[in-house]
């Protein structure tokens, strides 16, 4: 009797323990499946909506140049570093100058040299000059007596001979001074190029920009076409974007944009279509578009990353509708609603998209409460129960 009794007990506490089992299992059913689940909601609401194409592109100076010197040289100064703004003119960079000054100081002496030289090469043609006509004088003297047979031949003779050697002297004077003329026109290109290899040791910006890059530093060695810095004009900076080339047709210059840099995501700076792109990746079938930025952060490098939205079509007094409340059943779009506290699905009808909102064409009316879980792991469905909380 006993051990019918430890067996019925046994049997007894098994049931006990089945029946409590279901019962939490009922409970957890019940819970997953018909309690409310807690969502938020959205009233649907009218405003104006903006179509926009996106493109992602660098930041990029429509104006760039490298800084390097004209003659090989030593650098002595580097007035400019990054980030530094400079004027058109401004002196960037200096070079070791003390052999060009030298050269230029003896291109100087041999130029007064042979200015001097030219001085007494005229010194010496005013005195030929003089004697050629003394010997004139005398020459007409002699020829005068000598048609009156009042001097012999020989002293005619010799009258002649003197006029012209005193004719050549004149001569020889003036081709001296000739060649100086010549020596001394050399002498000033010289100087000339020897002044202008010194100004070429002084490096100027050649417009009103912002240095990016500096590549060297005082005490380098550099030669013709060596880069020093790298200078860009800042009155016009944009960013040459990647956009799909199925966008190509409602694209077009002067079109408003918005662009958002990598380093500022919640912030958007103004911008403007400059020019379209007439070749496409035959690889990623993108073309380039570039969008001047109208403004800039605090902080920007040429070179960074950023998006770019081209406002393509706008209107405005039309049904509005966040993207991301939109849920997709098949191949059907619709949202859900809060029904009496029920959640009801809904297909929608869509027109206009932007990056995060999208216009109601059919299927919801101004005011309806559009639901979705404040949860991203809970799953709604046609039919549950729905509390705001």
């Amino acid at each position: 009797m006993s051990e019918l009794w430890n067996k019925m007990r046994r049997i007894a506490w098994r049931v006990l323990k089945a029946s409590i089992l279901l019962f939490i299992a009922g409970g957890v059913l019940y819970w997953v499946r018909f309690s409310p689940v807690q969502v938020v909601a959205h009233t649907v609401g009218r405003g104006t909506i903006t179509a926009e194409a996106m493109g992602t592109g660098t930041l990029e100076a429509r104006v760039q140049t490298t800084i390097s010197p004209k003659i090989a040289g030593r650098i002595v100064e580097l007035l400019v570093d990054q980030g530094d703004r400079v004027s058109g003119g401004d002196l960037l960079v200096r070079l070791d100058d003390e052999e060009l000054q030298q050269q230029v100081a003896i291109a100087q002496a041999n130029l007064e040299a042979v200015s001097a030289a030219i001085v007494r090469l005229t010194t010496d043609k005013n005195r030929a000059e003089a004697v050629y006509e003394q010997a004139r004088k005398s020459h007409d003297r002699i020829q005068a007596l000598a048609r009156q047979n009042a001097i012999s031949p020989e002293d005619a003779d010799k009258a002649i001979e003197a006029l012209a050697i005193s004719e050549a002297g004149v001569s020889r004077a003036e081709a001296a001074i000739a060649e100086g003329q010549k020596e001394l026109v050399a002498a000033e290109r010289t100087l000339e190029y020897h002044r202008a290899r010194s100004l070429d040791t002084k490096v100027h910006a050649p417009f009103d920009g912002m240095v990016v890059k500096r590549r060297r530093e005082p005490g380098d060695v550099v030669v013709p076409g060596s880069s020093i810095l790298t200078l860009i004009s800042t009155d016009e900076l944009w960013i040459s974007a990647w956009v799909d080339e199925t966008e190509m047709a409602r694209l077009q210059p002067e079109q408003a944009a918005r662009v958002v840099f990598r380093s500022e995501r919640d912030k958007d700076y103004p911008g403007r279509v400059v020019r379209l792109g007439r070749e496409a990746d035959r690889e990623t079938r993108e073309f380039v578009v570039d969008v001047r930025v109208l403004e800039l952060p605090t902080n920007w490098a040429v070179g960074q990353r950023a998006e770019t939205f081209i406002q393509i079509s706008q209107k405005q007094d039309v049904l509005l509708l966040p993207a991301q409340w939109i849920v997709k059943r098949d191949s059907d779009l619709g949202v859900f609603v809060d029904v009496d506290g029920v959640a009801s699905w809904r297909p929608v009808k869509l027109g206009l998209r932007s990056r995060d909102t999208a216009e109601v064409l059919d299927g919801l009316v101004e005011g309806d409460s559009v639901i979705t879980p404040n949860r991203p792991s809970t799953e709604l469905t046609d039919g549950r129960k729905v509390a705001l909380p």
